[in-house]
């Protein structure tokens, strides 16, 4: 395999810039730009980088980390050099020279990581994840799957399920002898475990993708109720235009925004109402539309009436263009009532998170519910006793395979430049 190099830490000017070198040859690599020893493993070394000719090209930290204790699992070696763009051109451009020595592709370095089972699939994805992060909550569901929790969550469901086939396994092939041979009972007990942890951790997965994703929460209301200028209000810039006439806005306008650690994307709708202009009219069915599929609405209602959609129990009802203050009114003119939105919303959002789970994307729920599917048709098979033990067996091999799957240990290949096409070169 060849060894490979990148920048690992971000393009341009910077007061430090990583270089990172992996594979059989990266402490050769090290020795022939350090013109000298490199320093032992896990410890720093300051040493003067210099070209082939001996012409110097910086003043470098180098770090030299062992195959098996490193984060790609093969030999590896730092170089923590200046950030100049010039400085960290010449020293690639020098590793580029170097026989054995190619630059890295996008995400080479986790593959390479994968791929010498220093890390399963779903912690590449939850680096990916990290790497991407915009607020708290999200940093914080990636750095919870990075530590590897949904693989001990699989380990445990695998082992209950060797430990069922090995139960029938060994009826099978003493099916001729004169012992007792009926382990349905604990077969039953060990897979119903399974079958409700999978159910449990599938009941959160929504609130965990739409932390991952982000969630939705459209402000909806009667023309001219001010939504416009509240959204302005909010994102502390004109997103939208406001008018003092009624159906100034005819298309959904998005801004994104980070609540309480959440990331939001407010929705400023079309005002609903009856209208005979066919562009408003456009613009008010895609109102009605993106606000039944919101996380949350926020309903802008004139004093005196009623909310113009149909409110559902976590959604917020608020008096619009409330610049008197009164209780439960908020204006986007003076501020007032936006401290206690944006509290509400995050209240809201926390409650609607409170049982997310640790897998978070849809292909951690096919391969989950292909699972389920495996052990509830082997549950049922195991209710026709001893001559159904050998399709049970089967049922969960399947189920076990899809939750290899799910790790990244099989059938995977094709998924995998798809995964790793988003990461940077230096990851």
């Amino acid at each position: 395999m060849d060894t490979i190099f990148a920048l690992a830490s971000a393009p341009g000017k910077a007061g430090v810039s990583v270089i990172r070198i992996s594979g059989t040859d990266a402490k050769t690599a090290g020795v022939c730009l350090s013109g000298g020893e490199l320093p032992k493993p896990r410890q720093s070394g300051l040493r003067i980088l210099k070209r082939q000719s001996g012409e110097h090209l910086d003043q470098a930290l180098v770090l030299v980390f062992d195959a098996g204790a490193s984060f790609t699992g093969e030999d590896v070696v730092e170089f923590q050099v200046h950030g100049s763009v010039a400085v960290v051109s010449a020293v690639l451009d020098e590793l580029s020279k170097i026989p054995g020595l190619r630059m890295a592709e996008p995400g080479e370095f986790t593959r390479r990581a994968l791929e010498n089972g220093c890390m399963d699939l779903t912690q590449v994805e939850a680096l990916s994840d990290l790497i991407e992060s915009e607020t708290e909550a999200q940093r914080k569901q990636a750095l919870r799957v990075l530590s590897g929790a949904i693989g001990q969550k699989v380990d445990i469901w695998r082992s209950k399920i060797v430990r069922s086939a090995a139960l029938l396994e060994a009826t099978i092939d003493f099916a001729d002898e004169d012992v007792p041979v009926d382990v349905t009972d604990e077969v039953k007990e060990l897979l119903q475990a399974v079958i409700n942890s999978i159910e449990s951790e599938l009941c959160g997965l929504d609130a965990a993708e739409r932390v991952r994703t982000g969630f939705e929460v459209a402000i909806v209301g009667p023309p001219n109720a001010g939504k416009s200028t509240l959204l302005n209000y909010l994102a502390g810039r004109d997103a939208a235009i406001t008018s003092e006439f009624a159906g100034t806005t005819r298309d959904v306008i998005e801004v994104q925004m980070d609540i309480g650690g959440y990331s939001v994307t407010l929705l400023d709708t079309a005002g609903v109402r009856e209208t005979d202009d066919q562009v408003e009219k456009i613009g008010v069915e895609r109102a009605l539309s993106r606000a039944k599929l919101a996380d949350l609405r926020i309903h802008l209602v004139l004093l005196g009436e009623s909310p113009e959609i149909d409110v559902e129990e976590s959604d917020i009802i608020l008096t619009a263009k409330d610049d008197l203050g009164c209780e439960n009114g908020i204006s986007g003119l003076t501020g007032f009532g936006v401290v206690s939105l944006l509290d509400h919303i995050r209240v809201t959002l926390s409650t609607l998170v409170s049982g997310s789970s640790l897998v978070n994307r849809e292909r951690h729920k096919i391969a989950l519910r292909q699972s389920l599917s495996f052990l509830r048709e082997a549950l049922m098979a195991l209710e026709s006793g001893v001559g159904e033990y050998d399709l049970v067996s089967e049922e969960l091999r399947s189920a076990s395979r899809n939750l290899e799957a799910l790790m990244g240990r099989v059938d995977v290949e094709n998924l995998l430049d798809e995964i790793f096409l988003n990461f940077c070169v230096g990851k």
